[in-house]
């Protein structure tokens, strides 16, 4: 299955689905001592379960709330299920708390503890749509639109969804609505479910202003004049409203409407293009994952061949049944449409991966993503039918890249300069520009491994990243050292080859921008220094410096 994410303004028929976590802490807590299936584990139908709690002595099945320092007090931030129906509430003191039920049991807020949580829960969510956005405090915003017959309707998705979190121990409220704000309004405060089609006004005129995401002194405001529900204001003259209660209210109503459009921001990049394989049994053998990846890389070639594009960058996304989502990504350094290229290169990357990603009870849905294309060229092949040398290169880079990581792997591009240490510079395949641009000869360089050339060598192979300042004797004005002293050494010249002249770039507003004098020399020991002489004597300066530049081999 292949699909591409619509770019194109929304139509009247996009649909989205809302969900909250509204007992996220408590729940977090709970899968943690007790694991995810701790909600089908009894604790909902009155069985004992042992809360854990801030060093608190508790009854089996005491209820929990979560603590946070106030103003210098202890209050409530959050309650499980049980707290809340005796009656607890988000913002009491604890000690009011404990008035009323002395076997509460506490544990300490951790935000980003439940930052984490979400994060990974919008991970999973991945398996239903790539457009997951987080929608906080504890909820996230699905863009369902042409999704939803991929698991049989919008109801099936629901209740697929539903009871997944179920599963793993996330109580969960959600509902579908033709606007992102209708969605949240009904999940949050009003039944969850699916909102049919064109019944968005129906079902928000019954609930509450604040469903409308107000502020909640426009929401008091609003309750002081007998406004208490959607309906009331939804048919109510517009000009009124917005000038005694701001044009926020108008603008939230608009947007809860469909009469404004409301962006959602996806926490991912939208994917160019996507396939992805969803397993009747998991799969976890590297023999099945391997397979399936082919078959994927395989439908995407063709999109991508379509598009006369290939793929610069590429994720590989494995849905694991427990809700891991392990995700390992592959950048080229040329547009690639090759599955059996897209095979070897995700090879090379799980090979040199420092952990084995771990397949659990394995995984029940693949995704196959490209995240960067680019314009690709039919590739030149000989009479043979042997692609050229230099797609074979490209190839050689890919894998290194994939097996060490892209920054490993770069080429030496030359640019538009004499000054010998910024002549060239390494660009990584993360760096390189568009691979349809035409590209320079250019030597690669892997790990640190010197560029070897036919060309007779009359300047060292590796030259010092900053020269260095050396104390040398010379005939005034332009003769060659005879001695120098570098690095706390004596060393004496007994041949010396040059100058090499190297004029300054007159353009550049270097204040130290000089004519440059290079010499080859060799000293009695028959080490080869490469040495530079900076600013001309009587003309540039009174003083010339002496450095040194690299060493030959």
């Amino acid at each position: 299955m292949v699909h591409v994410p619509s770019q194109s303004p929304r139509p009247p028929s996009r649909r989205y689905l809302s969900l909250t976590l509204p007992y996220l802490p408590t729940d977090r807590i709970f899968r943690q001592s007790h694991g995810r299936l701790w909600r089908s584990a009894g604790r909902r139908d009155g069985d004992p379960l042992s809360s854990p709690g801030a060093g608190v002595a508790q009854e089996p099945g005491a209820p929990l709330a979560i603590i946070a320092k106030v103003k210098s007090a202890l209050r409530l931030v959050a309650l499980d299920e049980v707290a809340e129906g005796l009656g607890l509430t988000r913002g009491m003191a604890l000690a009011d708390a404990r008035a009323m039920i002395p076997a509460l049991a506490v544990a300490d807020d951790d935000p980003s503890a439940d930052v984490a949580l979400l994060g990974k829960v919008a991970d999973w969510a991945e398996r239903y749509t790539p457009l997951v956005a987080l929608d906080p405090p504890g909820g996230l915003m699905l863009d369902i639109t042409g999704a939803a017959h991929l698991f049989g309707g919008e109801e099936a998705l629901f209740t697929d969804l539903v009871g997944r979190l179920d599963a793993q121990g996330l109580l969960v409220r959600a509902a579908i609505a033709d606007t992102p704000a209708a969605a949240f309004a009904a999940a949050r405060h009003g039944s969850p479910g699916c909102v049919l089609p064109g019944g968005t006004a129906e079902m928000l005129a019954p609930l509450p202003l604040a469903a409308l995401r107000l502020e909640a002194e426009t929401v008091a405001a609003l309750d002081r004049v007998g406004l208490k529900r959607i309906g009331q204001v939804m048919h109510a003259p517009r000009s009124p409203l917005a000038a005694r209660f701001g044009r926020e209210l108008i603008r939230r109503l608009d947007q809860a409407l469909g009469r404004e459009e409301e962006a959602i921001n996806p926490r991912r990049p939208v994917a160019a293009l996507v396939a992805e394989r969803r397993f009747a049994e998991p799969v976890s053998r590297q023999e099945d994952i391997a397979a399936t990846l082919l078959s994927l890389a395989a439908a995407l070639a063709g999109k991508l061949e379509a598009h006369g594009e290939g793929a610069r960058a590429l994720e590989l996304a494995l849905f694991r049944v427990d809700g891991a989502v392990p995700r390992v990504a592959v950048s080229t350094s040329r547009p690639v449409r090759s599955p059996k290229l897209v095979g070897e290169l995700f090879r090379e990357k799980f090979a040199g991966l420092t952990e084995e990603i771990d397949a659990g009870f394995g995984f029940d849905m693949m995704r196959l993503s490209v995240l960067a294309a680019a314009a690709a060229d039919a590739v030149q092949v000989d009479l043979a039918g042997i692609s050229c040398a230099a797609a074979d290169l490209d190839q050689l880079i890919d894998r290194i890249g994939a097996r060490l990581g892209p920054e490993s792997v770069g080429r030496i591009i030359a640019r538009d300069t004499h000054i010998p240490e910024e002549a060239a510079v390494i660009r990584t395949v993360a760096e390189e520009g568009p691979a349809g641009e035409a590209r320079q000869p250019a030597m690669l360089l892997a790990s640190g491994s010197p560029a070897l050339s036919a060309e007779p060598i009359d300047r060292p192979l590796r030259l010092f990243a900053k020269p260095e300042l050396v104390e040398a004797i010379a005939e005034v004005p332009d003769g060659p050292p005879l001695g120098f002293r570098w690095r706390r050494a004596l060393y004496r010249v007994v041949r010396a080859e040059g100058p090499e002249r190297i004029a300054a770039e007159w353009w550049r507003a270097d204040t130290d921008n000089f004519t440059r004098d290079y010499f080859r020399v060799e000293d009695s020991a028959g080490h080869r220094f490469w040495l530079y002489r900076e600013g001309l004597f009587g003309r540039e300066t009174g003083t010339p410096r002496w450095y040194m530049h690299g060493v030959f081999a």
